[in-house]
């Protein structure tokens, strides 16, 4: 049988009754108007969006009618959230820490510094009531959101020089957004959030010093090497968590149950296959970043790790001084990171370090 025919049928019985059946006309469909904070053909996150969006027409059989723009191309890649919760447009393709200056809560819905990887952080959001707290905080903008892509734990950053002590992020001007931002900024660091596009030329002209970005599959393409040559491995900002297909809540709501199982099926196929092909192709790329670009490549010290946890522990107390929300889904996100994480500690955890010990890996 071929494979996506099957798919194409099929795809939505995991997140449907069998009894929902395709319609049979499609003069009615829906149109799904989605903007994305990506440029268009962005190795990655982009290349992703644009996946996710064919896939949904696709398999709605012509029940959902997509139009997909890119940053910029209908609205500012910070515009989306607007865009949508406005109702111009249906869907937004993002990370959900950019909107932290509308409410902290939703960083929890992207990554927290020293929270949860993405295996875990899916764990919270499907079974430990992650997803009725983003719901929560999402209806308060006329929004329903699902995750729709994953990139694993991130590098630490590129800098163009070493970070030997949290004193050299003093007065360093770097690019870094949600909550990670607010924990470099107490190490005295002067943060900036900038969309993906716009990342390069600040770095190249001197406007940012540093800049995280994702990792090495990711960040080849951005041709940061070019500015700053030391680059960091995993850092704390974001360790995991996924990215987010927010849609107009009166527009998610006037779906059919059928419309509804197309879109959530497609999302969770997305968020698999993003940090899937993250997972199959950092290794490759990090390995021609140092061949073929000469960058160094450097991981931070005990002691700047123990100055940014002390850190977090303020941008949390802080967070969590914003409203009765924010204070109610850091409860839970801590709960369940300190459930969810210790037992991956004893289990996942134990193994990787012996098998990597044994092997001579890492």
């Amino acid at each position: 049988m071929d494979r996506r025919k099957f798919l194409t049928g099929a795809a939505v019985t995991g997140a449907a009754s069998a009894t929902l059946a395709a319609p049979a006309i499609a003069q009615s469909a829906k149109e799904l108007v989605i903007v994305s904070t990506w440029p268009r053909d962005f190795p990655g996150l982009g290349v992703s969006a644009q996946r996710l969006a064919a896939r949904i027409n696709e398999v709605s059989n012509g029940a959902i009618n997509v139009q997909y723009f890119a940053a910029g191309e209908r609205v500012g890649a910070f515009d989306v959230f607007d865009e949508v919760a406005s109702g111009n447009s249906q869907a937004y393709i993002a990370a959900d820490y950019y909107w932290v200056g509308k409410h902290p809560g939703f960083a929890y819905f992207t990554s927290v510094p020293f929270g949860m990887t993405t295996v875990e952080w899916n764990a919270w959001i499907k079974f430990g009531g992650g997803q009725e707290l983003w719901d929560k905080i999402s209806g308060e903008f006329g929004l329903k959101a699902l995750t729709c892509g994953a990139t694993g734990t991130q590098a630490g950053g590129w800098f163009n020089k070493e970070i030997e002590s949290a004193d050299d992020f003093k007065g360093l001007k770097m690019r870094i957004p949600g909550l990670g931002g607010s924990v470099l900024s107490k190490l005295g660091a002067s943060t900036v959030s900038l969309p993906g596009g716009q990342i390069y030329e600040n770095l190249v002209s001197g406007a940012i010093e540093a800049t995280e970005w994702v990792g090495p599959y990711n960040d080849f393409f951005m041709k940061f090497y070019e500015a700053a040559k030391f680059y960091y491995t995993g850092g704390m900002h974001e360790p995991g968590g996924g990215l987010a297909f927010g849609m107009n809540k009166a527009f998610y709501d006037g779906l059919t149950d059928y419309e509804r199982a197309v879109i959530e099926a497609c999302c969770n196929e997305e968020h698999a296959a993003q940090f899937e092909e993250a997972m199959a192709l950092n290794g490759e790329y990090m390995q021609r970043l140092i061949n073929d670009h000469g960058v160094q490549v450097r991981a931070f010290n005990d002691d700047v790790w123990d100055a940014m946890g002390e850190a977090a522990e303020e941008v949390f107390e802080e967070t969590r001084g914003h409203s009765a929300l924010a204070a109610e889904i850091d409860d839970a996100f801590q709960k369940s990171l300190r459930e969810i994480g210790g037992t991956m500690a004893q289990f996942e955890g134990t193994f990787v370090n012996q098998r990597n010990r044994v092997l001579g890996l890492g």
